[in-house]
């Protein structure tokens, strides 16, 4: 398939110059951990001309600022400094403003990440425009519509030109859904890709010995889904079982203060029981996950990374986009049944934790195989039409 004939309103950059001009859109803290990989890759090729966009749907500039520097992302070729907002209006903030960038640019495809508002805005831009568009991270189902990046998902994989999936039940998802298998490239987890290159750099950080912690010898949580955090009754559940856990093993919580604030509130005031200290930077956060005895988490990301560490994973949801983390990695599906989060936890940390193996191609390699099937598409395609 050549994807540049379906773009000839934007310019056929990629035919008359032999380079592919590539928009990629980052807007959330775990776009920037998946967009890092393919930047650094478009940028080793004469082949690529990347225009990096920051939605700015992130906006604590001093995180965003971080990750930024931690990942070696260059710095955004533009921001469209989009802010907090309801999800209707950071969809359409984003759409409204990345379409005068396109039209300005005038890029023969658009590569977006993951499952945020900025992924789904910014591909009803591009499709608007006759621009195709890179899905990395495609074919993930929940199947709980409840979730808006469910939601996200759904919809942009529908006008997505390529779909780069994760895990062969992505593809399996997409193939249900009708997907012409064409648009389907199994290439890995990028999200890992940024996780190897930067293991070994988290390693050498002091960021255990700041936060009094011994290797092995705590858990980590993450918490930040309006599903737990929102429902009054549901996180004193939560908070019940972890306290528990709590004192058998410090729980370490990074949170920001709002959000702590707010939990605290929602359990009629009380203090928290856990070790609370700020977001942590993405180096240092990857050293606390590699040295965590457990991790409890709603994250989709960190139910990837935990398993590509080989650290066993417990997350407190009802569903996961992510099920080869559970058949072939370290997690395990807790809800937020207090009596599960304790059996489980405490199978654990009695020795009987589970012990996972790294999916298929999720070696660091993600990137490359990306770039590989974009400029067959664009150039190699145009090759075989001219002879």
């Amino acid at each position: 398939m050549s994807a540049s004939s379906s773009n000839d309103n934007t310019g056929s950059t990629a035919k008359e110059s032999g380079r592919i001009r590539v928009v990629c859109v980052a807007g959330a803290r775990p776009n920037f951990m998946k967009i890092a990989p393919l930047m650094r890759e478009f940028g080793t090729r004469d082949t690529f001309e990347p225009f990096l966009v920051h939605t700015g749907q992130h906006y604590d500039a001093r995180m965003s600022d971080n990750f930024f520097r931690d990942l070696g992302i260059p710095a955004p070729d533009i921001n469209l400094g989009v802010g907090s907002g309801s999800h209707g209006e950071q969809t359409g903030q984003v759409l409204m403003k990345l379409e005068g960038v396109l039209q300005a640019e005038r890029p023969d495809a658009v590569l977006v990440v993951g499952d945020v508002n900025s992924t789904l805005a910014a591909t009803l831009a591009a499709v608007k425009l006759g621009i195709p568009v890179a899905h990395v991270e495609a074919g993930l189902r929940s199947r709980d519509r409840r979730m808006p990046e469910e939601l996200n998902r759904l919809m942009t994989d529908v006008v997505a030109t390529w779909l780069f999936t994760t895990e062969p039940e992505a593809e399996e998802n997409l193939l249900r859904e009708g997907v012409d298998p064409e648009r389907i490239h199994f290439v890995g987890n990028v999200m890992i890709d940024t996780l190897l290159a930067n293991l070994e750099r988290a390693k050498q950080l002091d960021t255990l010995e700041r936060l009094g912690l011994t290797p092995g010898e705590f858990a980590l949580l993450t918490l930040h889904r309006p599903s737990n955090v929102d429902d009054p009754q549901r996180l004193a559940d939560l908070f019940s079982a972890l306290e528990e856990i709590h004192a058998r093993v410090p729980i370490v919580f990074p949170v920001h203060p709002r959000t702590a604030a707010t939990i605290r509130e929602r359990l009629g005031g009380s203090e928290l029981k856990l070790q609370i200290v700020e977001p942590q930077d993405y180096l240092d956060f990857l050293r606390l996950m590699s040295e965590a005895r457990i991790v409890l988490t709603d994250s989709g990301g960190v139910q990837e990374e935990t398993t590509a560490l080989g650290t066993p994973c417990f997350t407190i949801r009802d569903s996961t986009e992510r099920p080869v983390t559970v058949t072939h990695g370290t997690n395990t599906m807790v809800g937020a049944d207090r009596e599960v989060i304790l059996r489980e936890v405490f199978r654990a940390l009695d020795g009987d934790s589970k012990r996972g193996n790294v999916p298929e191609l999720w070696d660091g390699q993600t990137a490359g195989r990306v770039a590989d099937v974009l400029e067959h598409d664009f150039l190699e395609s145009d090759r075989e039409v001219a002879v």
